[in-house]
Order: structure tokens, then sequence, then C-alpha cells
């Protein structure tokens, strides 16, 4: 089977899209979903060499493994290659729009994931939260039929 990779954006690549990757790798792992990988992008990427240190601190007390991790710029080639896109906010999906592949996280639990940049721990603890809450709402929707047993978890 082929691999099918959600690419998660945000606006740097620093702060949310990095938490997502790392939570939704993390989600998929633990319910032994095969051919399902995550990485992350940011449409305006800067030239920074690591992920935000408040968003690494959330990862850290999750004993979640980002130790790979290199922000980077999104590019055309990525929408192609991605088996789904997920913004963070819709502003960030209607940049993107023209790809059938390309969701808001609105789109999936309801309502944007907030940038926390410039904020405190607590903020940015509360869009790892929603973050955990998309990831888990990502794999019933799109990916149910790669449990094991092919059965979908109850939800919490």
């Amino acid at each position: 089977m082929k691999r099918r990779k959600v690419l998660f954006v945000c606006t740097g690549n620093t702060c949310r899209s990095p938490m997502a990757e790392a939570i939704f790798r993390a989600e998929i792992k633990r319910r032994k979903i095969k051919f399902v990988d995550s990485a992350s992008a940011g449409i305006f990427a800067s030239n920074s060499e690591a992920i935000h240190p408040l968003s690494a601190a959330c990862l850290d007390e999750r004993r979640l493994d980002y130790s790979k991790f290199r922000p980077r710029q999104l590019k055309h080639k990525m929408l192609e290659t991605s088996y789904m896109v997920v913004c963070m906010t819709r502003e960030q999906k209607d940049l993107l729009k023209g790809s059938g592949n390309v969701y808001a996280v609105s789109d999936i639990i309801g309502f944007d994931v907030d940038d926390p940049y410039g904020g405190t721990i607590d903020e940015y603890r509360r869009a790892a939260d929603e973050l955990q809450q998309a990831a888990a709402a990502i794999i019933e929707k799109f990916f149910a039929s790669d449990l094991p047993g092919q059965q979908r978890e109850d939800k919490k």
C-alpha cells in the first residue's frame, strides 16, 4: 500500500504545525496504523533553525519526539504529494485553495487552532490540546479503515 502523508500547515512552521506533526505521528503509532505519516511546513516559514521553545516544552511534557524536526517553507510539490493538507486556520486554507485535499482544522473539529506565538506556555498547551483533539478526529474521519481489525476506536 502506498504511504499517505498528512501535511500540517501553519504560518511559520515553528509553533502549531510542528506540534501537530509530532502529536499525529505519535497517535498513528499508538493506534498501530500503517502507511500513514506526518509532516509539516509553513506558509511564511523563516530561516529559523528550530521549533519554538514553548512548542518544544509542550511536546516534552507529552514525551513526544520532535528531534528530527526542522522548519521548512511550504512548496507546491508538498501539496501535490500529500494525501491531505491540514491548515490551522480557515484563512490559511483559503490561501491554498485550488487543491481538493486541503482542509482547515475547523473543517474537522469545528474551530481553528489559534496561533500561540508570543503567548504564554498555557496558550501553547491549549493549542497542543486542540491539536490532540484534531489528530484523533482526523484518524476517525479519514483513517478508521486503517485501524487494526478495521475497528473504530470509541470516541472519548
